[in-house]
């Protein structure tokens, strides 16, 4: 959370900029006193002390405050361990248990409840005029665009997924306005995946980015789904992007679901009654 606000600095306005030097400055008193108190060290208004926080993503100084005491809390291990090639099986099992965990809550602490909610609007949306959702990703994030579109096509959404360059480019290329692009990378760098965010936007689709902060990804969709964590890219590094992709797309399903409604239930069973009827068949 810390690292996103200091990123974003520079983007913010002069007076948002007093509020975010305040709150990297000295992170648990800024979530212990009073927006009063804050606005006059700050040396702005205490309207501009929400402002700040909702810039940042958050409903409001009290959201704001709640995932800052988680973020900063002590106990919380968000250290990334890198595993090494004379590592003992007891030893690979702590370090890659222990740097999950800790991605998990870090995206907790400082996920954007907006831009998710935003993000559920936009699939919902688009179930609602029958349109599809497309879920492009490379490499290990085109697994998890797999794994997306399995979730979103139970639910009972037009769905699909694509991971090669090429049939990325010609998908986002025939979106259509109502439809939802879902880009997914860690790097946030990928080419052909900031090329299909580009046309899916100008074909008029709403497009959704699940990666790394001020990255060029982030920067070329309509809603950013940050996905930050301190990993690199070594040949051990991609598991804990994957799950904490994996992560942001449950907790996004779920989000969509819950305002489906009942219907998803009626679909499920559907597909239960279909898969049994399939089994007695062989």
């Amino acid at each position: 959370m810390l690292e996103r606000i200091a990123a974003s600095l520079p983007s913010l306005a002069p007076a948002e900029q007093r509020v975010a030097r305040l709150v990297l400055h000295d992170p648990s008193a800024f979530a212990r006193l009073p927006v009063r108190t804050l606005a006059e060290q700050a040396q702005v208004s205490k309207p501009t002390v929400v402002r700040f926080c909702r810039s940042m993503g958050y409903d409001g100084l009290a959201d704001f405050k709640l995932k800052l005491v988680g973020s900063v809390s002590e106990g919380v291990p968000f250290i990334h361990r890198s595993v090494d090639v004379d590592d003992k099986p007891a030893d690979v099992l702590v370090k890659v248990v222990d740097n999950s965990v800790a991605a998990f809550l870090e995206y907790r602490n400082a996920a954007a409840p907006k831009a998710l909610e935003a993000a559920a609007q936009a699939i919902l949306q688009t179930w609602r005029q029958h349109q599809r959702v497309v879920f492009f990703g490379a490499g290990n994030s085109g697994i998890v665009a797999d794994d997306a579109q399995h979730k979103f096509f139970r639910l009972g959404l037009t769905s699909m997924s694509c991971s090669d360059g090429h049939v990325q480019l010609m998908n986002a290329a025939l979106l259509r306005r109502g439809d939802c692009a879902v880009i997914i990378s860690n790097s946030g760098l990928t080419r052909d995946l900031i090329a299909a965010a580009e046309l899916a936007s100008q074909a008029g689709a709403t497009t959704i980015a699940i990666t790394a902060s001020n990255s060029p990804l982030a920067r070329a969709c309509t809603i950013h789904l940050a996905a930050d964590h301190p990993e690199g890219y070594d040949l051990y590094s991609p598991m804990v992007s994957r799950l904490l992709h994996l992560l942001i797309i449950d907790v996004l399903a779920t989000c969509v679901a819950l305002q489906i409604g009942p219907s998803v239930q009626q679909h499920s069973q559907v597909i239960k009654q279909l898969l049994r009827s399939k089994r007695y068949e062989q």
